[in-house]
């Protein structure tokens, strides 16, 4: 007999990239995380304790106490059934429910009996997994372990917000490189296979400098934090904004044609062009390059779509600045030099890593 597919909540894509962001999938074993959930099965008196991540189409588990297997697939998860509601999902007797009493999970190894799982909700609101306990016995819990359970559950959540804002560049809260460029490749696969047009646009201050030469580290840090904020006000559902070196910023773009682009582009120019500081009583004013880039359709490398950005702010650079260029094209092969933006080694040295 066929066991029910397991359901997908409204927001699947939503939540599918909020789960990317925190940067965890595939990650080695955290031992922090492994003694929370030796310390879960302990107070929870189960011989099986997870951190178990809903992700595509297989739940895998953070964190894992008491089996050996690192991932199941989702269609057999219960995970993917408790990250459907906002309350904590109790299983008491697998094979007296309708949704679980044919998952070979139940009716063969590890013959799951008890199931108990508190939602790791992240703070946009996005169900991510799991702290889940297991037993091959049938049991109940009461109110005040199920509310124990979902205490647990918020530890774990903290966790994961803390290895988070480790993505984050300190000074302007932007996705620092590495993170960003991957996150980056993952955008691309998705956005292929659905056909959504994919825009990359890469900003750098004209002549940042002389900020911090002439009005100090401080000023420069205050224009750098408010550049981003902008940014971040611009962007729309699932997209990005990265910081690629000390003045150099980079936006994932979803869903543009190239004249929205351009025109978004544009805006971001005039609006950071506008921002006031310590520097605008002298008559000072921010200036802006940019490098506009569209990835080909079907396109999924990074690589071609990064280069094409860096010829586009190159040629605003030397047509001079203060302006956005774009450049269009089929995907060019990868730059030569190994230590450009998309390379694993260190950017060139006007590039510094935030």
């Amino acid at each position: 007999m066929p066991y029910p597919d397991s359901p997908i909540p409204g927001d699947e894509q939503e939540r599918q990239r909020a789960l990317e962001r925190y940067g965890v999938l595939d990650s080695e074993t955290d031992d922090h995380l492994q003694r929370l959930v030796r310390l879960v099965a302990r107070v929870m008196e189960t011989p099986t304790a997870l951190i178990s991540l809903v992700d595509g189409d297989r739940q895998w588990f953070l964190a894992r106490h008491g089996l050996d297997a690192t991932e199941t697939p989702r269609q057999m998860a219960f995970c993917a059934h408790a990250i459907c509601a906002e309350e904590a999902l109790v299983v008491p007797d697998a094979r007296l429910d309708p949704r679980f009493c044919t998952n070979p999970l139940v009716t063969g190894p590890p013959a799951i009996r008890f199931y108990a799982g508190a939602v790791l909700q992240s703070p946009e609101g996005h169900n991510l997994g799991t702290l889940c306990v297991i037993d091959q016995t049938p049991r109940r819990l009461s109110r005040f372990q199920v509310d124990t359970l979902q205490d647990l559950a918020q530890l774990v959540l903290r966790e994961l917000e803390l290895r988070r804002l480790a993505t984050l560049c300190a000074t302007t809260g932007a996705l620092r490189r590495d993170t960003f460029l991957a996150q980056v490749r993952r955008e691309l696969q998705r956005c292929a296979a659905r056909s959504c047009a994919v825009g990359l646009l890469l900003l750098d201050l004209d002549q940042f400098e002389l900020i911090n030469r002439n009005w100090g580290m401080q000023a420069g840090d205050r224009v750098l934090r408010a550049v981003a904020e902008t940014c971040q006000a611009a962007l729309r559902p699932g997209e990005l904004l990265g910081r690629l070196g000390d003045d150099t910023f980079a936006l994932l773009l979803l869903q543009v044609d190239a004249d929205e682009a351009r025109l978004r582009a544009e805006g971001l120019r005039q609006e950071i062009g506008a921002l006031q500081g310590v520097f605008s009583n002298a008559g000072h004013r921010l200036r802006l390059s940019g490098g506009l880039s569209l990835a080909a359709a079907g396109e999924t490398a990074l690589e071609p779509l990064l280069g094409r950005g860096e010829r586009a702010l190159a040629l605003a650079q030397t047509n001079g600045r203060d302006q956005i260029a774009l450049v269009l094209g089929e995907p060019v092969e990868p730059a030569p030099d190994p230590a450009g933006w998309a390379g694993s080694r260190d950017p060139a040295p006007r590039l510094r890593h935030p």
